[in-house]
């Protein structure tokens, strides 16, 4: 039942195509007007992730996770920590491992499947502040990592976790390495790639060992990277191993709190395998809304101070929380 039919998103005539939609904002929009507060959270492997506060003094806060090689200063976090901040809410965005402009210590780094750190951040909210309500917010892999931690603990997710809200997901990690090789989809590919390798540099010269940076040249696919790079460094058994147990499709059904499910039709690196519409159709609890527009991360509005998706996650949670 909770596939949404109809959207209320329209996209300037400026935003001509998916890509467009995707690339534009992520270069030019710019979101200033506060400055985070940042905590260092220690972890008990004795790693770390840095987390970056709006400090509202209230009792409801969302925590919003970012896209692969993202951190808390993306527009499109930035964006959506405004919004909550003006709506009184404190906000923590949190950088994944390595992140934050600094390498983090232990061997594996972050991935689309990882809930144990988000887990964490979670936890330390709720040992800092008595908050009376909980709203978890991710963009692309963010949203996967939101959604596959409220699939797995289900009934048992902390009370003050009211909602979820995902943009751009890729659900289903095998169909979306697949898209990312195709040849219209290079300027995302090559970007990640190349953000990618200097990290596996780093983490080759912290473990020397465990990857072999040869294998960097004989990278034909996304499929490889995971295979030789994304899987021995998180403990994988291989790019397949990763793909069934990261993907957030396979947890989705133990869902019990309202989740707004954004996927736009014209995204460029989701495939269809990504628009869970037979599992959203009979899903209680998780809202699965298809815009025609939007790109990947876009849902820009040129002229207007907010994104449409930063409006669309409040009117969501006014009518299914608040």
């Amino acid at each position: 039942m909770p596939v949404l039919q109809k959207s209320t998103y329209r996209r300037s005539a400026l935003l001509r195509n998916g890509h467009i939609e995707s690339i534009y904002p992520a270069i030019f929009r710019k979101v200033t007007g506060f400055q985070y507060e940042r905590e260092r959270l220690e972890l008990p492997d004795d790693d770390f992730v840095d987390l970056d506060w709006l400090d509202s003094r209230s009792r409801k806060l969302i925590v919003l996770t970012h896209g692969l090689e993202g951190d808390s200063d993306r527009q499109y976090i930035r964006g959506m920590a405004r919004l909550f901040l003006e709506k009184k809410w404190d906000v923590l965005a949190w950088n994944c491992r390595s992140c934050s402009g600094e390498m983090n210590r232990q061997q594996r780094m972050y991935h689309h499947g990882d809930i144990e750190d988000i887990g964490g951040v979670i936890a330390h909210a709720l040992r800092t502040k008595d908050y009376e309500t909980i709203v978890l917010a991710g963009f692309s892999m963010g949203g996967n990592i939101s959604m596959k931690y409220l699939g797995v603990h289900g009934k048992e997710v902390p009370a003050p976790i009211k909602a979820g809200i995902a943009f751009s997901s890729p659900t289903d990690l095998k169909a979306g390495a697949e898209v990312l090789d195709q040849r219209s989809n290079f300027i995302y590919r090559d970007r990640f790639m190349r953000l990618l390798k200097i990290k596996i540099e780093q983490k080759a010269a912290q473990y020397p060992g465990v990857v072999d940076l040869a294998r960097f040249n004989d990278i034909k696919a996304w499929w490889d990277f995971d295979e030789f790079f994304s899987a021995p460094l998180n403990g994988f058994a291989g790019a397949d191993d990763f793909y069934e147990k990261a993907s957030a499709k396979n947890f989705m059904a133990g869902i019990t709190v309202p989740t707004l499910l954004v996927q736009a039709k014209n995204d460029p690196i989701l495939p269809p395998a990504c628009y869970p519409v037979e599992l959203c159709r009979h899903h209680p609890h998780v809202f699965l809304e298809m815009p025609a527009h939007g790109g990947h991360c876009g849902f820009w509005q040129p002229a207007k101070k907010y994104a449409w998706s930063e409006l669309r996650a409040w009117e969501f949670l006014e009518k299914q929380v608040l």
